[in-house]
């Protein structure tokens, strides 16, 4: 690594190569590895700055579609801890049971992160660990990051062309370069052991919407476990209602999993000129999560894919274009969906026949065009149902507005 001394602190090349075309990534998250991976790739000189002083972050069992192989390849196949091959749905007595076509598959967050690392290595990127972002600015034709360092609390300024910020929701690259705040939501499960009716193959959904606007799951981890969670809107109420939920159940949590999950609420822009360089957001950092579902693993993966084309091409993305529409689909759904109450969503299973079956099972949640077109064409009064939630939707919103004027 190549230091030089200006006015107390130490400026670093961190790749020891010539500073054209570098790539700082703050942050060690999926999303930030898969582009620093990406790029090193093709010839950049990246370097990562994560603050954790090991590559051991946070347990969490994700569930993910086929799609993540097609996108890292070999460096999927370590993480994943089980198939999924049908999801069961649950609501008021009713239930619905849809086989899939290709298997979602169980990740370990962990060891998805830690493979993610090692591809970068060999690609040619550099890891940084116990380094905190402090603030970045534009310097001549590049920009300089300040990181400081977790042991110590010396401080260092790196050169870049580019930053990366694969920061996460809360993410402090994105506020240093301009970007809004990003509302989140709670995320909490439990690892429980497997009821003894429960296929490890198969996927359990409730919907319950006295209890929350989305959903509590059951994903199979092993044969014998699997991770009961729920997304809710408040942080202590939802895990007050995860832990009655565990309960009615017979359900005893061996432990607890948690995150805040940012909320699509519009497509952000994921790139900001700073100077005469450009900043970039991938991930959970740019709020790149189908609102649906509240899953972000693999449209992070495309967000990172986008801003790698980005970089690379002068500006434009392909990529970009299409995750900006498939995230804005499923924000048309999470509204369609967000004010339902128990006699709308038994309503939806019911109308749930076995064409409607067989297209929901066809194609995954990360192909939502498709998924829609064919529900649509094989059970309109779906479309009629999704119609009349909007319309819910709406004039909760107004009597809302209403609210606030009086």
């Amino acid at each position: 690594m190549v230091y030089e001394r200006s006015q107390g602190k130490r400026i670093s090349n961190p790749t020891g190569r010539t500073k054209s075309q570098s790539v700082a990534v703050v942050g060690g998250s999926a999303a930030g590895l898969f582009a620093a991976s990406l790029l090193a790739r093709r010839g950049r000189a990246v370097s990562v700055f994560e603050r954790i002083e090991t590559l051991e972050p946070e347990e969490r069992t994700l569930i993910v579609t086929h799609r993540m192989r097609g996108l890292l390849g070999r460096a999927a196949e370590g993480c994943i801890v089980n198939e999924i091959r049908r999801f069961e749905l649950f609501t008021d007595g009713r239930a619905a049971t849809i086989p899939l076509h290709h298997p979602d598959l169980i990740i370990e967050r962990r060891t998805l992160i830690q493979g993610l690392a090692a591809e970068a290595q060999q690609a040619g990127a550099r890891i940084e660990l116990g380094r905190r972002f402090h603030s970045l600015h534009p310097n001549g034709k590049g920009l300089v990051l300040e990181v400081e360092r977790c042991a110590d609390g010396s401080r260092e300024e790196i050169h870049a062309d580019t930053i990366i910020g694969g920061d996460g929701a809360a993410s402090r690259v994105a506020r240093a370069a301009g970007w809004a705040p990003l509302e989140t939501v709670p995320l909490v499960q439990a690892i429980v052991r497997l009821p003894k009716d429960m296929p490890p193959d198969t996927t359990r959904v409730w919907f319950i919407p006295q209890d929350t606007p989305y959903f509590y799951w059951l994903i199979p981890e092993s044969p014998t476990h699997g991770a009961l969670g729920v997304i809710g809107e408040s942080g202590p109420e939802t895990r007050r209602g995860l832990e009655q939920f565990l309960e009615k159940r017979g359900l005893e949590p061996l432990e607890f999993q948690g995150a805040r999950i940012p909320v699509y609420k519009r497509w952000i822009p994921v790139r900001r000129q700073l100077g005469q360089s450009s900043v970039y957001l991938v991930g959970d950092a740019a709020a790149q999560v189908k609102v649906s579902t509240v899953g972000g693993t693999v449209t992070g993966f495309r967000g990172a894919l986008g801003v790698t084309e980005a970089i690379l091409n002068g500006g434009t993305s392909r990529e970009l274009r299409s995750l900006r529409r498939e995230l804005d689909l499923h924000l048309l759904l999470r509204r369609t969906l967000h004010d339902f109450q128990q006699p709308d969503y038994s309503r939806m299973v019911d109308l749930l026949n076995d064409a409607a079956k067989e297209s929901l099972g066809e194609y995954s949640r990360d192909e939502a065009w498709k998924i829609l077109w064919r529900v649509c064409l094989r059970q309109p009064r779906l479309l009629l149902l999704g119609l009349r939630g909007l319309l819910m939707r709406r004039r909760s919103l107004d009597a809302g507005q209403q609210s606030e004027l009086s």
